[in-house]
């Protein structure tokens, strides 16, 4: 819902607050129309400024739209967080925090997003690549840093075991969201839910017979 005078605030942004508004906005539009229908005059509209300001911040689409994929790896971390900070037992912190990458990927957000990377890789490979750095990429090597540090593994191990529990554990479902044939969450879901939203016991017998010792 707009605030009453929300157009005369949204002129007084300026530089990176500025900035900041028109790339969530920019996201909402890309996330509602997909690449294609999406217009910078709709995002002007939307985030209540011209469109000779939008351009002042972005050159073209192209350039929003790898913009929108950066604010989205932004925001993905910092509610993803790093291993060690869901448990002082290491097997339970690597349950946790995969648990809790299966939940960020089931959110429909998360799921359009995805669609619109894949959807786009072909004409703006950069974007798709952003994007698999920000939200797998990212959580690999998350997952590999902890793993090598707790079990004094070499990084490839680390990193060959990241990937595989991290397949094994999110991916099947993720596949499934994206085919629609399993619904994901309709809001961002929180943290304090992931007992409800993930079978965690599955997670961990699957964690237990993967980690050393």
């Amino acid at each position: 819902m707009r605030q009453e005078g929300g157009q005369g605030r949204s002129r007084q942004r300026r530089g990176e607050e500025l900035r900041r508004h028109i790339l969530f906005t920019a996201k909402d539009v890309f996330l509602e129309t997909g690449y294609e229908r999406a217009s910078m005059d709709t995002v002007a509209s939307r985030a209540e400024t011209s469109k000779r300001t939008l351009y002042a911040h972005f050159e073209n689409k192209d350039t929003l739209f790898l913009a929108v994929m950066e604010l989205v790896r932004e925001l993905y971390l910092r509610r993803l967080g790093t291993p060690d900070a869901y448990a002082e037992d290491p097997a339970e912190a690597v349950t946790l925090f995969c648990g809790r990458f299966q939940q960020l990927m089931m959110w429909e957000a998360q799921v359009r997003t995805c669609r619109l990377s894949i959807a786009e890789a072909e004409r703006l490979p950069g974007s798709s690549s952003t994007y698999f750095d920000a939200v797998f990429a990212s959580t690999y090597e998350r997952l590999s840093t902890y793993l090598a540090g707790r079990y004094a593994m070499d990084p490839a191990a680390g990193t060959a075991l990241a990937e595989d529990l991290l397949a094994r554990t999110v991916l099947p479902r993720l596949f499934r969201t994206l085919l629609n044939v399993e619904p994901g969450f309709k809001d961002m879901p929180e943290e304090a839910s992931l007992a409800e939203d993930v079978d965690l016991d599955a997670i961990r017998r699957l964690v237990s017979t993967a980690l050393p010792g």
